[in-house]
């Protein structure tokens, strides 16, 4: 099996960090996280799925992405040294919403305190 999607993936997720610490500002000091990113097999097209915290600014920045995406990918395609490259599309990252979820409702399964009677 090839390395190269993986790798392709691992290099845009770095290098569009990059970029986007230093060229994006979002509203309220968001903190947003590159979590993954889908690059296609041919190579047309990779998927950016970023996280948001906190997580209600997430629409927002996705409008701000959106409405800087040729300027942010022109920067990347200055970066990375391979043609054409991928076209970036921005997608929230729901599943950590979910997970982060579950941690909270797991934190509070154990504090419980029915649980606790329950023991004692």
């Amino acid at each position: 099996m090839s390395n190269r999607l993986p790798r392709l993936n691992q290099i845009i997720k770095k290098e569009f960090g990059q970029i986007l610490l230093r060229e994006a500002e979002f509203p309220n000091h968001a903190l947003v996280t590159i979590t993954r990113v889908e690059t296609a097999p041919n190579l047309s097209i990779a998927k950016v799925f970023i996280s948001v915290f906190p997580e209600k600014l997430a629409p927002s920045v996705l409008k701000i992405l959106e409405a800087q995406i040729y300027f942010l990918q022109q920067k990347l395609n200055r970066k990375l040294e391979m043609r054409p490259v991928p076209r970036l599309i921005f997608r929230w990252e729901k599943e950590t919403l979910v997970a982060g979820r579950v941690e909270e409702l797991l934190a509070k399964t154990k504090e419980d305190p029915v649980e606790k009677e329950s023991k004692g």
